[in-house]
C-alpha cells in the first residue's frame, strides 16, 4: 500500500525544522521579541505550498491552462487561473450532458427497443410488415436483442407475410461523431436511433498459411453473430492500415496485410447502424425460427403498428453512471439527442442543433452565458468551455440533480503514478483526454468537510491542430504530455486541500 504525508507527520517534521531554525536566528543577532505572531502549522503548510503559477509552469505543457475552483456551500470563488478562457473541453462535457438529460428525461427514464406489426397476425403470422424500431438506447447489445427475439417468439410469431423493416428515426442520423477523427477508431462511431454495440463490430484474424481468416461479428457475452453488412478484405501493402468504403449498401473495410501480424482483433466503427441490428436481428429471430426477409430502412415510424414485443433499458442514472466511468461517446451523443428532442418537442435535425439547445438551456437554466458545445460528447475540436462557466454550471446542478454520486472517484497517485489509497482528499470528478487536451472538473471533498466544486483545463492547440488525421491515433508525445497535465490536476487539487481545508 503507498501512503502520503500524514498531517499529523508533516507537522512534526515542521516542529522540529522551526527548532533547529531558532538558534542560529540567535547567533545571527535576531530581535528578541518577535515583530509579528509566530505562524502556527496550518500557517506555515500554507507557506509553504507552492503557487499556482509555479506547478504551471513546472507542468511544461506549453499551451495554455485555465482553472476555477470554489467553495461548494457558499459558492465563494477561492482561486482562479485564466477562468475566462475558452478551452476544448474533451470528456469533461460529458458531465454537462448527464445534467441536462437528468433535467428533461428524469433519472427513472429508460430507452425501449419495439417489434411492431401492420396489418394483425393471424395464427401466429403477420399479416403486413414486421418493423425493429429503435427507441435511441445507447446500451442495446446483442444480448438484448436476443432477449427481444425470445419475447417475440414468445408472443407466438412464426413468420411474416410482408416486409420486413428497420426504422432508426427516433433520433437523427450522423455518419459520424466527429469527422475530423481516423476513419477506423471505434470511439468515433455512427449515431442513430437504433444502436447495436455502441455501433461496433468485432473484427478478428489469424494467419492461416500463408492467407488469413477474417471474421466480423457481433459479439456480446452470451451471443456472437457474424455480420455480413461490415465486410473486411486483407490487401498486400503496409500503409494506410485501415481504408473505408460505403459500397454496394454494406460498410468495405481493407486492411493492410503488414499490419496484421500473426492474429488479433478490434473493434471498428459500424456506419450503417441501423442495418447492423436489423441483421443481427434477423440471425437471433432465426434461432428462434422465425425467418425473416432482407431489412429494408425506413424514415417513418408505421403509426398502425401494434406492439409485438419490447426491451428496455436500465435506469438513465445507471447509464449515466456507465458513461461518465467508461466515458463512452455515443452514450453522451444519444442521451443528449434524447434529451433535446424532449426539450424541443421534435427530433432535433442534427447533433450539432442538439448541443446549441444544451447551450441555450445552460444559459437560462445554470447562469453559464458563454457554453459552445458542439456535440455532447466533447470528441469535436471546436467546442469551447471556460473554467468558470463549468465550475459555475456543476455549482447549479448540485443541489438540484444526483450528479456528484454518479462521477467517478479520480484518484490521487504518488510519483511513481502509483494509487495513495489512504488520500486525505477525495475527488469526484469527470475527466476528459484529447491530444495535447485535458480537463478535470468536479467536486473534491477536504479533511475538516470542506467541499470544493472546480473545473481545470488544458491544451496546447498549436500542437494539436499540426498533427495529421492519421496521427490522431497515437501521436509522438501525447502520452507524456497527458501525464503531465494530470499531475498538474493532482497538485493544483493538492494545493487547495491545504490552503483552504477547515481547521
Amino acid at each position: 500500500m503507498t501512503r502520503g504525508f500524514s498531517r499529523r507527520t508533516f507537522l512534526r517534521a515542521a516542529s522540529a525544522a522551526a527548532l533547529l531554525i531558532v538558534p542560529l536566528q540567535a547567533r545571527a543577532g535576531a530581535p528578541s521579541a518577535s515583530l509579528r505572531p509566530v505562524a502556527r502549522g496550518e500557517d506555515l503548510r500554507r507557506r509553504l505550498q507552492p503557487s499556482a503559477e509555479a506547478l504551471i509552469a513546472a507542468a511544461r505543457l506549453d499551451g495554455n491552462v485555465g482553472y476555477c475552483v470554489a467553495n461548494a456551500r457558499t459558492g465563494e470563488v477561492l482561486e482562479t487561473h485564466h477562468a475566462e478562457l475558452g478551452l476544448p473541453p474533451a470528456s469533461v462535457a460529458k458531465a454537462l450532458t448527464a445534467g441536462y438529460a437528468l433535467a428533461h428525461l428524469g433519472g427513472g427514464h429508460r430507452f425501449a427497443t419495439q417489434v411492431l406489426a401492420t396489418g394483425g397476425v393471424k395464427d401466429g403470422v403477420v399479416q403486413g410488415d414486421l418493423v425493429l424500431a429503435g427507441g435511441g438506447d445507447p446500451t442495446l447489445d446483442t444480448d438484448g436483442l436476443a432477449t427481444l427475439a425470445a419475447r417475440l417468439a414468445e408472443a407466438g410469431i412464426t413468420g411474416v407475410k410482408g416486409a420486413y423493416q428497420v426504422w432508426g428515426g427516433a433520433l437523427p442520423y450522423a455518419r459520424a461523431i466527429d469527422p475530423e477523427q481516423p476513419e477506423h477508431v471505434s470511439y468515433n462511431p455512427a449515431v442513430s436511433g437504433l444502436n447495436l454495440n455502441y455501433n461496433r463490430v468485432f473484427f478478428e484474424w489469424r494467419q492461416s498459411g500463408k492467407d488469413y481468416a477474417v471474421s466480423m461479428d457481433a459479439r456480446s457475452e452470451r451471443h456472437k453473430p457474424q455480420v455480413h453488412m461490415a465486410r473486411m478484405a486483407v490487401e498486400r501493402r503496409s500503409t494506410p492500415v485501415y481504408t473505408y468504403a460505403d459500397a454496394g449498401g454494406r460498410d468495405n473495410w481493407t486492411v493492410a496485410r503488414g499490419a496484421l501480424g500473426k492474429g488479433g482483433a478490434r473493434w471498428l466503427p459500424v456506419r450503417k447502424p441501423e442495418l447492423y441490428a436489423a441483421e443481427v436481428f434477423q440471425s437471433l429471430c432465426a434461432g428462434q425460427g422465425i425467418t425473416l426477409s432482407a431489412p429494408v430502412v425506413i424514415q417513418v415510424r408505421p403509426a398502425d403498428g401494434v406492439l409485438l414485443a419490447q426491451y428496455e433499458s436500465a435506469l438513465l442514472t445507471d447509464i449515466l453512471h456507465d458513461m461518465l466511468k467508461w466515458s463512452t461517446n455515443l452514450t453522451a451523443e444519444v442521451v443528449g439527442l434524447s434529451a433535446s428532442a424532449k426539450r424541443l418537442g421534435r427530433v432535433p435535425a442534427s447533433p450539432r442543433e442538439s448541443a446549441a439547445a444544451l447551450n441555450v438551456w445552460a444559459a437560462e437554466t445554470l447562469g453559464v452565458k458563454s457554453l459552445a458545445l458542439e456535440d455532447h460528447s466533447g470528441l469535436g475540436d471546436d467546442s469551447r468551455v471556460k473554467a468558470a462557466d463549468m465550475m459555475t454550471a456543476l455549482l447549479a446542478l448540485r443541489p438540484t440533480q444526483p450528479l456528484k454520486p454518479l462521477l467517478k472517484e479520480f484518484l490521487m497517485r504518488d510519483a511513481k503514478r502509483r494509487v495513495i489509497e489512504d488520500h486525505p482528499i477525495s475527488v469526484h470528478a469527470k475527466t476528459g483526454t484529447l491530444n495535447f487536451v485535458s480537463g478535470l472538473a468536479g467536486f473534491a471533498d477536504l479533511a475538516g468537510g470542506t467541499e470544493l466544486v472546480f473545473a481545470i483545463f488544458a491544451g496546447n492547440l498549436e500542437r494539436r491542430d499540426r498533427l495529421t488525421k492519421a496521427e490522431r491515433e497515437n501521436p509522438e508525445g501525447g502520452s507524456a504530455w497527458n501525464v503531465r497535465a494530470k499531475t498538474l490536476q493532482q497538485k493544483l487539487i493538492e494545493r487547495w486541500g491545504v490552503m483552504y481545508a477547515e481547521t
